[in-house]
């Protein structure tokens, strides 16, 4: 394979603990590489360990990456939007996951509602998000900075705290994951997030008012169409991408086409399935994951996925994406 991986020479991702990782994902490359609770940006960027990481994605071993769960390497390779030449080792991309703190408790998630609002643990947090700003305000070249997937942005305190922080910064661009929720409510707060926003990025594991409620518990059926509606609209405004994502699992698989029908209906530009993966907040971990051969619904998920995969290929470009489910890529 010609092409390489640049994840682990211009991007960083921070965990809650402080944890700093070189790609987008723990569970792709989850070899720590430091801690900014204990050393600077970049210290841990000129660590011996993310040198020896860069050296295996350099050499073409990936030994370090999990194929199994990253869904670039699951997908073809040379189809993967790699460059021919990796780049300088200089950070473009940050991921914050510094805080989970929802509105929500989802199963496939957490066992209870997370919220920090006060107490040494959101200092703790608070402190790591002033770390960060400090970094990015020494920086002067474009770098750009997604914000949750561990929680919501738009529910939680450090995150609010870090965007009315960054708002001024005009070499940041942003990405944001969330689950929607709390779009309408919040948006015109922070303008210049948005005026700068490159994607966003919603959760949403149910099309039905039933299923919906049941996965995103803590959620309103309605309250999440008319946030969907509101992005629709915002979304004129400020031009940034829209994406859907789904954890498809036993009790959401059956409505994988109605989940794109929403896609299309509030304007998406993709939509994403993706394999529930393990937390350990499941005994039965088993019976949910519909993909894995050995689930009793895994017939009639197959069913569903064959329609899905048959969607996929009528549209001229890329709109749904599930490359953890199968192997082909569809444009």
């Amino acid at each position: 394979m010609t092409k390489r991986c640049p994840r682990p020479f211009d991007t960083l991702l921070i965990n809650k603990q402080g944890s700093c990782y070189l790609c987008e994902c723990t569970a792709w490359l989850p070899q720590s590489v430091g801690n900014i609770q204990t050393k600077s940006i970049e210290e841990i960027l000129n660590s011996g360990i993310a040198a020896a990481l860069r050296g295996s994605i350099a050499d073409g071993s990936y030994r370090y990456c999990n194929e199994k769960q990253c869904s670039y390497l699951l997908d073809a390779r040379d189809a993967a939007p790699w460059p021919l030449t990796l780049p300088t080792e200089q950070i473009r991309n940050i991921r914050l996951a510094i805080d989970d703190s929802c509105n929500l408790s989802c199963p496939s998630c957490r066992v209870k509602k997370i919220f920090l609002s006060s107490g040494r643990s959101l200092k703790i947090r608070m402190d790591m998000a002033d770390t960060v700003l400090e970094y990015l305000q020494s920086q002067s070249h474009p770098i750009h900075v997604h914000i949750g997937s561990d929680g919501d942005p738009f529910a939680s305190l450090v995150y609010r705290h870090f965007m009315r922080r960054a708002e001024d910064m005009s070499h940041l661009s942003f990405s944001i994951q969330t689950n929607g929720l709390l779009i309408k409510q919040m948006h015109h707060r922070i303008k210049n997030i948005f005026s700068r926003l490159r994607t966003l990025n919603v959760s949403i594991d149910g099309a039905t008012k039933h299923t919906y409620e049941r996965l995103r518990q803590g959620g309103s059926h309605a309250k999440i169409l008319d946030n969907l509606a509101c992005i629709k609209e915002i979304k004129k405004q400020y031009g940034f991408e829209f994406i859907l994502h789904v954890v498809v699992q036993k009790d959401n698989y059956h409505e994988m086409e109605q989940m794109v029908d929403l896609a299309e209906q509030y304007g998406a530009d993709r939509i994403w399935f993706n394999r529930i993966t393990n937390w350990n907040t499941h005994a039965n971990f088993a019976e949910l994951d519909v993909a894995d051969e050995n689930n009793a619904d895994h017939p009639q998920y197959l069913e569903m996925l064959s329609k899905i995969k048959h969607r996929a290929a009528s549209y001229n470009q890329r709109f749904i994406e599930m490359p953890t489910l199968v192997s082909k890529t569809f444009k």
